[in-house]
């Protein structure tokens, strides 16, 4: 039965994409859910006049977005929103050819349905289920969301993206049109580790307990404490972003979630980032599930877990505390994701515990990570009143129930020394010591 509405449904990307109307907000996978041919297909149809403008919502928009409809020649054509910027789309934000749209990362789902509105939605899935059922994979987070507010659903099936349980399931009779595309899944790109990864990685490893449900993003840092973390024992993984640490350590034994108080002994995620490795873990593991980030972000869902660690990286932070994780050099760099709703969620957790990670100095070490102020214009991404732990390579600083006197000694002890003098003069000048 099902196959038979599959068959009718399938068809070739450049047929697909004519269900898409003049002046459609399309919203499409997140990262590592990107679907290249139909992406293709959208750009040549703009290109060839078919079409003459879209909107598009992107969240990290990676090779396949950027080569096709945030390609130069399209600017014209497509009114680009960001919902989180990265080296992708940074440029074009800096010079407004892409609108970023301020967010927390659980509030997105909603932004789609009540403000932005979602005409159309493409992304990858895995084939479809003897029950007529494809998986998200990768990404559920507001994907899985605007696949069903959708007026058009269009899906392109990947042999090679994870089938995935949890709410990661869409069913064909949901689907408008299903294209075919069976190539590689790219790798997400990690970045290089410097030095004083592993001294950070080290300290952090040193506040999460065991029994802990952890957060961590992905990238060097996140790999770094999870390298640390390998004689702990009955750790549970509650996260926006899964990646290759995780699987070491579930695969190690250290991660068991037989502790969790919500979803125990399962590994919960929104959205997976990382290599082949984690891509063919994730296949058909029933441990492993996936919710839509509206219910993973959501403050109060995190603080439903036991000990819940969050562990995530900023820019800067000033001396009495607030934290700048999204916004360099005059212009947005990145967004403020799903830090807030873990740094919240994680504190109101019981026993839990939000960390933010940094290196203390950036380009090549002649510039302190930790000023006196933030600069005119620059994001606050945690306010000081939501700042837990703080860590670099020099140390850890706790700032809960800390006078700013008592914070600006806490912040300062944890800057590169050579900045220190600095440092407290400013704190004099604004009478904090």
């Amino acid at each position: 039965m099902y196959k038979k509405l599959y068959r009718k449904k399938l068809t070739t990307p450049d047929e697909a994409v004519k269900l898409i109307q003049e002046g459609d907000m399309l919203v499409h996978g997140l990262t590592m859910a990107e679907p290249p041919a139909l992406l293709e297909a959208v750009a040549s149809s703009l290109r060839e006049g078919d079409l003459e403008k879209i909107r598009m919502f992107s969240v990290i928009p990676l090779d396949s977005v950027c080569s096709t409809l945030l390609a130069p020649d399209l600017v014209d054509c497509v009114e680009a929103y960001s919902g989180f910027v990265d080296a992708g789309d940074r440029g074009l934000v800096s010079t407004g050819l892409n609108y970023y749209v301020p967010n927390h990362l659980h509030q997105i789902p909603r932004l789609l349905k009540e403000f932005i509105g979602v005409d159309v939605c493409v992304t990858t899935v895995s084939p479809m289920d003897e029950a007529g059922y494809f998986s998200f994979g990768t990404a559920n987070d507001f994907t899985s969301t605007a696949a069903r507010v959708a007026r058009v659903l269009i899906l392109e099936v990947n042999q090679n993206m994870p089938r995935v349980f949890g709410d990661s399931l869409i069913h064909i009779s949901e689907v408008d049109a299903v294209v075919e595309n069976h190539q590689t899944i790219p790798d997400f790109p990690c970045g290089d580790k410097q030095p004083e990864a592993d001294v950070i990685g080290k300290k952090i490893s040193q506040l999460v307990p065991d029994g802990a449900t952890l957060q961590m993003g992905i990238g060097v840092l996140p790999n770094a404490v999870a390298e640390q973390l390998e004689n702990h024992s009955d750790l549970g993984i509650h996260t926006e972003v899964f990646g290759p640490g995780m699987v070491d350590l579930i695969r190690k034994g250290v991660v068991t979630g037989e502790k969790k108080t919500i979803h125990p002994r399962k590994h919960v995620f929104t959205v997976a980032q990382g290599d082949q490795e984690m891509l063919q873990f994730m296949n058909q593991n029933p441990a492993m599930e996936s919710y839509p980030c509206s219910y993973v972000n959501n403050p109060a869902v995190i603080a439903k877990n036991y000990r819940m660690i969050s562990i995530n990286s900023l820019i800067e932070v000033d001396l009495l505390g607030q934290c700048n994780a999204e916004y360099l050099a005059g212009h947005q760099y990145s967004g403020t994701g799903g830090q807030l709703d873990f740094v919240r969620g994680a504190f109101d957790s019981q026993e839990g515990k939000s960390i933010l990670a940094f290196y203390s100095t950036a380009k090549n070490g002649t510039v302190s990570r930790v000023v006196d102020h933030l600069d005119p214009g620059a994001m606050v991404t945690t306010p000081r009143m939501d700042t837990h732990y703080l860590v670099t390579e020099y140390g850890v600083a706790n700032l809960k129930g800390k006078s700013t006197r008592e914070r600006a000694h806490e912040i300062i002890n944890i800057a590169h020394p050579k900045f220190r003098r600095e440092l407290y003069r400013k704190a004099e000048e604004m009478y904090l010591v």
